[in-house]
């Protein structure tokens, strides 16, 4: 991925770049990547080596590491991280259960990556576990980028663990109303599947059809379909299209299907979102 510009629109110079490093089956471990300073930060570190790899094949140093929630995929490299590399900083939810945290952080807190000049506000996102993490740096010269975990995929949503439906659609809601040009990064490659689903939801979505076609592509030639951004994602993503008529009668055929009485309410965006949750989870 291309470098990304050195001063911000508001002044504060971010120059990291962002790198996927491919792990364990579908995961991806986003590295920040400070080469003035030769100096890293890892998102979700589900595993070790892969990055340890990387950090000495590029000789970089680990100087801190963001967890989004406390599943196995997301943090188990962690210890083998802090004994390679034991001034490594250690940022997680104060909510959940992960061993060698650095800093418990809750919504609205601020994570600092000080050799880029960086400052990533944290969102509490609820849902599929309930202290889910998201990390948002609104000083990206594109408009920002959002790191978010198991929450928002492109095409698609994690499936609920811990939360309600109702947390997961809130969740959802305030990550949709960042800027449009927001790009998402998030931790694992399930885009072609996701769209397989979307376009049961919408059929006549032209632009499902279209970026379907390009993440095939993409994947043929071993390219990640990410990162996404919330401008595409409000487009073909039906987890964050729950005000859109054809979702919502989408939603209301599944609920027939399901041989449910109670009509769905169109304006009832939980209802709905729940609706084509519970269709994605057997689908």
């Amino acid at each position: 991925m291309a470098a990304m510009d050195n001063q911000s629109h508001t002044n504060i110079r971010v120059s990291y770049r962002i790198l996927p490093l491919a792990a364990l089956r579908d995961n991806y471990i986003w590295l920040l990547r400070h080469d003035p300073s030769g100096t890293a930060m890892a998102v979700d570190p589900g595993e070790a080596q892969v990055l340890l790899d990387y950090l000495q094949r590029e000789n970089l140093q680990l100087a801190g590491i963001l967890v989004t929630h406390h599943h196995a995929d997301h943090m188990g490299g962690i210890a083998a991280l802090r004994r390679r590399f034991p001034a490594v900083r250690v940022h997680g939810p104060a909510a959940e259960a992960i061993d060698g945290l650095d800093e418990r952080l809750t919504g609205g807190a601020v994570v600092e990556f000080p050799q880029a000049g960086a400052q990533f506000q944290v969102l509490a996102v609820p849902g599929h576990t309930l202290g889910h993490l998201a990390y948002y740096d609104r000083n990206h010269p594109a408009g920002g980028v959002l790191f978010s975990g198991d929450t928002l995929f492109s095409a698609g949503c994690g499936r609920i663990f811990e939360g309600t439906a109702a947390q997961m659609q809130h969740s959802l809601a305030r990550l949709r109303a960042l800027p449009a040009e927001t790009r998402v990064y998030c931790a694992h490659e399930y885009t072609a599947a996701n769209l397989r689903f979307a376009l049961a939801v919408e059929p006549e979505n032209v632009e499902l059809a279209e970026h379907a076609a390009r993440v095939a592509q993409l994947r043929a030639a071993g390219q990640p379909s990410l990162p996404s951004t919330l401008a595409l994602e409000r487009r073909i993503n039906p987890f964050l299209r729950w005000d859109e008529p054809s979702v919502q009668q989408a939603a209301a055929r599944f609920r027939g299907w399901e041989g449910q009485d109670q009509p769905l309410e169109p304006a009832d965006a939980v209802a709905v979102f729940a609706a084509i949750r519970a269709w994605k989870d057997d689908f």
